[in-house]
């Protein structure tokens, strides 16, 4: 229970980071077609993960619950691309590239499937 309460904290204050910061962006380029806040979002969510793995992998910094409330609460609610980064990175330090590139690209054309298949079923989709 102690754990879950953790993450919950950590995706709590992590959301509402990513809907301001998506705000505020989104305030200053409305009229952009590329969508620039859930891309500074992901971009910087992968910089922070970057950046305390390394704190964790060389200086050993957090405990094992401020991992839970860094890495899976604030960053799982703040974005999971950061996940998704730091696992793809991990992938290919270990060397493992073609698994590395198949997680990647299996990810972006699945993901986008996914969304397409259920705009389809449940009738919602958009036309632009």
């Amino acid at each position: 229970m102690k754990q879950a309460l953790i993450v919950g904290l950590g995706g709590f204050i992590g959301s509402i980071g990513r809907y301001k910061l998506g705000g505020i962006i989104l305030h200053h380029t409305p009229s952009w077609r590329f969508p620039l806040s859930t891309f500074a979002v992901n971009v910087m969510g992968c910089f922070v993960i970057g950046a305390l793995a390394a704190l964790v992998e060389h200086r050993d910094m957090f405990s094992s619950d401020t991992r839970l409330f860094l890495f899976t609460g604030l960053l799982g609610g703040f974005t999971t691309f950061s996940a998704f980064g730091y696992e793809g990175i991990f992938l290919l330090r270990r060397g493992d590239i073609g698994v590395a590139l198949a997680y990647a690209g299996l990810s972006v054309v699945c993901g986008f499937a996914a969304v397409w298949l259920a705009l389809k079923l449940f009738g919602f989709g958009a036309h632009h």
